[in-house]
């Protein structure tokens, strides 16, 4: 997923929200086209809003997920709706495949859609989901600073500086916490979202999109976004599935708990918007204009997080402006830097 040019075709994509899709068309080694920004059509700044809106509503629909459901069940439910969406796709796909390739599918299902998917959860039982939108632009990071370790990505000055900067805004944010009680004094959030340190989650969680898209684009390039996302989700949905159903009070809870239904409702919106949709809307995207145009999605999820989490009753000032500003500022230098 760190492309060293723009691909003849879109970059394949695993089930990631606005986590790690932004990412892909952001990769610092992406060559810019000529297309400039000002000929980019209607249709293509109505697909970039479309997705931004859909990634940024992904952490508040956790958040009324965890409502009746715990972390483990939201992330099990999460999974498995997403594998039984894409299921034909999946055995479409199947045959079709090096078998070669299915263990870098799983590793990259595995750390890029199965663990965030609870790691995410985890973090929103404490931390604001404004705020969780606002560290998930970690993944552009990581995704350099993995692909320089482990993949021979170049690393350059400016580089360099984006990645502190994106550490640097995260140590603000943590140091705040989802209310930022300890600077001005404000109530805690409905979610209990003072305990700064649940950040370090959604940090483990960007670290493995980092991995990720680097497993997609160093190993997986040759297959379609469609076979990648199917069949990771193929791999994963099954234990996701047992465990949902066997390990956890999810069947009880929907039969018997008020407001499951609703619940459920929100979680599987999540995993249907975005992966599928998403994933079909992204492509369509790259097509209609250039990488980097696609990458502006990055700076309007978090506006886009903070909107809904501002009228579900969370806490924002300008200590968290301040610590956005500068992780969007690293990210920013990471996409353009040469």
């Amino acid at each position: 997923m760190l492309p060293r040019s723009v691909p003849a075709s879109p970059v394949p994509t695993p089930l990631l929200d606005a986590e790690a899709l932004p990412a892909v068309a952001a990769a610092p080694e992406v060559v810019p086209t000529s297309t400039a920004a000002s000929s980019v059509s209607p249709a293509a700044w109505g697909l970039l809003l479309v997705l931004s809106l859909i990634w940024g509503t992904s952490f508040i629909l956790m958040k009324k997920g965890l409502v009746v459901f715990s972390a483990m069940e939201l992330g099990a439910t999460r999974v498995s709706v997403a594998a039984l969406l894409l299921l034909p796709f999946a055995l479409r796909e199947v045959g079709r495949v090096e078998r070669s390739r299915f263990k870098w599918l799983a590793l990259s299902g595995t750390v890029g859609t199965l663990i965030p998917a609870f790691l995410f959860a985890y973090a929103e039982t404490k931390l604001a989901s404004g705020l969780a939108g606002v560290l998930n632009a970690l993944t552009a990071v990581f995704a350099l600073l993995v692909g320089a370790l482990l993949f021979g990505q170049r690393l350059t000055g400016l580089r360099v500086l984006g990645i502190g900067l994106g550490l640097v805004g995260t140590v603000v944010l943590m140091l705040l916490g989802g209310s930022g009680d300890a600077l001005v004094g404000t109530a805690p959030t409905p979610t209990g979202a003072g305990n700064a340190w649940y950040g370090l989650y959604i940090v483990a969680a960007t670290i493995g999109y980092g991995l990720s898209v680097n497993v997609i684009k160093h190993r997986l390039n040759a297959m379609t976004p469609m076979a990648v996302t199917s069949l990771l989700l193929l791999l994963i949905g099954g234990p996701a599935l047992a465990y949902l159903l066997l390990g956890t009070d999810f069947v009880h809870k929907l039969a018997t708990v008020p407001g499951a239904w609703p619940a459920f409702g929100y979680i599987a919106l999540l995993a249907t918007m975005s992966t599928a949709v998403a994933t079909v809307l992204f492509n369509m995207l790259i097509q209609r204009s250039t990488t980097l145009f696609a990458s502006s999605s990055t700076y309007l999820i978090p506006i886009v997080a903070l909107g809904w989490g501002a009228l579900d009753g969370e806490a924002f000032n300008q200590w968290h402006a301040a610590g956005m500003g500068i992780i969007l500022a690293g990210v920013f230098i990471i996409h353009r830097a040469r």
